[in-house]
């Protein structure tokens, strides 16, 4: 298959990272507005989703069960279509799972959201204690940096018992909030490399 990117390599026999860093800048720079356009719609549609957090949510819990029901669908499928193979049973409960969670989130969209939004405490609580102790853990060989860490992992705690005290309203905005905000951060990076690349030299 064709590609842009050089495959010369250095006297070691590692690839020519100068002649791969050009062909990077090169193809950012002929696709800039590709960019510039995937950006600017992700940061629209975060601010969208910050302004009106409830529509998002219930757009994202849609989303998640088509998703799941379309999976479970296709899981269904092609696990009669191979059911000679082996785990025969464990595909067929897979699959079964999917489209149940599908249809529940799209029969009940709003007990859905909450539903999500209890994965998402749960998420945050594993990811908020495990940056805890990895920064504790390290906090000698990461010098400076371990404070970083330390202060993400008590920020996803502090979200995780903000969203619990919330409970229930709290699924009502959380899923959409959030998404919002990181496609806004999402957008901005993507715009601001696209601009850069614009006025780079070939």
């Amino acid at each position: 298959m064709p590609t842009d990117f050089p495959t010369d390599t250095a006297p070691g026999g590692e690839p020519d990272m100068n002649k791969v860093q050009i062909a990077v800048v090169k193809a950012l720079h002929q696709h800039w507005k590709l960019y510039l356009a995937e950006g600017v719609l992700l940061l629209v549609l975060g601010l969208i989703a910050i302004v009106l957090p409830a529509f998002a949510t219930l757009a994202l819990t849609l989303v998640f069960g088509w998703l799941f029901l379309l999976s479970g669908i296709i899981g269904l499928v092609t696990t009669f279509w191979m059911r000679g193979a082996p785990g025969f049973w464990w595909s067929l409960a897979s699959a079964a799972l999917a489209v149940l969670a599908g249809g529940y989130l799209l029969a009940q969209p709003i007990a859905g959201a909450l539903s999500l939004t209890v994965v998402l405490i749960a998420f945050f609580i594993i990811e908020g204690v495990a940056s805890v102790m990895f920064a504790l853990d390290h906090r000698r060989d990461l010098s400076g940096q371990w404070g970083w860490m330390l202060m993400s992992g008590i920020v996803d705690l502090v979200l995780a018992v903000m969203l619990i005290a919330g409970l229930p309203s709290t699924a009502v905005w959380a899923l959409g909030l959030l998404v919002g905000i990181n496609m806004v951060f999402g957008g901005i990076a993507l715009t601001a490399m696209a601009l850069h690349a614009r006025k780079e030299a070939l």
